[in-house]
């Protein structure tokens, strides 16, 4: 069992970690200031982009159930139908009629 740990200084509130880390990592990048929830919202977007299955994005951002993830980001998603549009010609080639 753990004991527990004797730590000074302050809390680590959600706005301390947002001044102490992430706005000083974001200036020093180069990056314009956003909010921490931003990057939870950029990284389902990109593996959405990537053709990362829902599923698999439900679950690494916790949602209960898929039809959270879908209703959330399904901005993110319309190039999916292209892609399987073109898989499903490849499937069923036409032929150059002469």
């Amino acid at each position: 069992m753990l004991d527990a740990i004797a730590v000074d200084g302050p809390p680590l509130t959600c706005d301390f970690i947002r001044r102490q880390s992430m706005l000083p990592i974001l200036k020093a990048a180069g990056l314009p200031v956003i909010r921490f929830h931003d990057l939870r919202h950029t990284s389902a977007s990109l593996l959405f982009a990537a053709g990362e299955h829902p599923k698999v994005v439900q679950e690494r951002l916790g949602h209960s159930s898929i039809q959270i993830t879908l209703d959330t980001y399904s901005h993110a998603i319309p190039s999916m139908q292209t892609e399987a549009a073109k898989k499903m010609d490849a499937m069923f080639p036409t032929r150059k009629q002469a």
